[in-house]
């Protein structure tokens, strides 16, 4: 495919070379010659040195008749303006890089839609979903998340005394955005019926929003999943606000260590259910004095790997049960990793790792692509994008003829992503979210895209 990267820090450099590697024809804008230079010398890919927000420049680039446009500079803005002009000049898909949360936010305006951008990816926000997903789900049971974290599935086993054991789906009282997906009885996989009825040891795939299924999880499995859960962050990032609003449940109980006064108020009124403490992690003193020995997490999100490194290893010697860590520098992405299981670190999450990996999701020759598995791989997650020549275009969900087995688990727009209903309309330009029998892919695939 014909790929144009704009920017060549930490996430541009990565990208060309992970996909020239896959025999993409890539072309970089890079208006730093050094790192320009570096590129040229270790990568087969083609150099423009200039500014990638000009419409020159996309154009020597080919952005007219490229199939992607990937926009990865640390400038929110240029990123924002390059994919504007490249799909103004032909560019078929646009993919900006964007830090600042608030160009997700559609309330006020819609920045993807109005600036003709296909998809936006908040590394900072990728990488609060890898962190939370963790605390999210102490029993270590299976948890896939889509949409960029929008929508979850998780796997859950009934256990004795749950509400929801031994009564008929259709008697539930779900909400509409949750779905149950799959159940596992011994060793037969089912879709249920309204009238199936769950049983103690019985393992279910369950499909929500994160904050439903942290509700209705309970209903089904009677843990401890409603005890209080304690976390600390060290660090006041980007990063760290993402894992506090994927963590806004009252059950979580959140502490954030930071050195800068300024940014502790800018977060205590930001989040006033969250404690902040105006300290460094790195003062063995301060830790001791408020007894971050006792939270159940302790999570390092600084820009400082070496930091992030050390405060976990010292929060972990005072007695919390579990460290995560952010990886900025690519240098440190192996070694951390080789050596996490030494350190007794629980999870680690590099922001130029987990970008790249969403990136890659879109870049390919099939009609779908494959972004998970259940069961060894019995089940497939796909992602697809619904073409304006498919027979499913306009229709609600339930007049498009599914095979047995499929599951539409997200419909994603410009507006954000939903678990649908029967009612929901497939639109073109539409993303859907199917988790299906391996075997039937293709015939779902075709039914969506022509």
């Amino acid at each position: 495919m014909k790929i144009v990267v704009v920017g060549a820090g930490d996430v541009g450099h990565y990208l060309c070379q992970v996909l020239s590697q896959e025999g993409h024809s890539i072309t970089l804008i890079e208006s730093d010659p050094e790192r320009a230079d570096e590129i040229d010398e270790n990568i087969d890919a083609r150099i423009i040195r200039g500014n990638g927000a000009s419409a020159k420049f996309l154009s020597m680039a080919g952005a007219a008749d490229c199939d992607y446009l990937l926009a990865m500079t640390a400038l929110d803005q240029l990123n924002i303006v390059a994919c504007a002009i490249g799909k103004k000049l032909g560019a078929k898909t646009t993919i900006a890089r964007v830090h600042d949360q608030i160009y997700g936010d559609n309330s006020l305006f819609n920045y993807q839609k109005n600036f003709g951008i296909d998809i936006l990816i908040n590394p900072e926000a990728l990488t609060a979903v890898e962190l939370a997903k963790h605390v999210r789900n102490p029993e270590r049971m299976a948890i896939e998340e889509f949409a960029r974290g929008q929508i979850e599935l998780q796997e859950i086993e009934i256990t004795e005394g749950a509400r929801y054991a031994g009564i008929p789906l259709k008697e539930m009282k779900l909400d509409s955005s949750v779905r149950i997906g799959y159940v596992q009885r011994d060793d037969v996989l089912y879709v249920p019926s309204a009238d199936a009825v769950l049983k103690p040891k019985d393992k279910i795939t369950v499909i929500g929003t994160p904050e439903l299924l942290l509700k209705y999880r309970r209903y089904f499995s009677a843990d401890k999943t409603s005890e209080t859960v304690r976390v600390v962050l060290n660090g006041a990032t980007e990063t760290a606000v993402s894992v506090i609003r994927r963590l806004s449940h009252y059950r979580f109980k959140i502490r954030v260590i930071d050195p800068d006064l300024l940014r502790c108020k800018e977060i205590a009124e930001q989040f006033p259910n969250v404690t902040v403490i105006n300290g460094s992690a790195t003062s063995l003193r301060l830790m001791e004095e408020e007894q971050i020995g006792n939270a159940d997490y302790f999570i390092a999100c600084t820009k400082d790997d070496e930091e992030n490194v050390m405060t976990c290893l010292q929060a972990k010697k005072l007695g919390v049960k579990y460290v995560e860590l952010v990886i900025n520098k690519p240098d440190y992405e192996q070694v951390l990793q080789n050596i996490s299981g030494f350190l007794n670190i629980t999870a680690d999450a590099s922001p130029r790792r987990v970008t790249v990996g969403e990136i890659k999701k879109y870049i390919t020759d099939k009609n779908f692509t494959i972004i998970g598995s259940l069961k060894g791989g019995v089940i497939e997650f796909i992602e697809l994008k619904v073409s304006e020549k498919s027979e499913a275009c306009g229709k609600p969900l339930r007049e498009v003829k599914l095979p047995t087995g499929c599951i539409i688990a997200a419909i994603v727009d410009a507006e954000g992503a939903k678990v649908p209903g029967g009612a929901d309309v497939v639109e073109a330009g539409d993303r859907l979210i199917i988790i299906l029998e391996k075997e039937k892919i293709r015939e779902v695939a075709d039914l969506f895209v022509r």
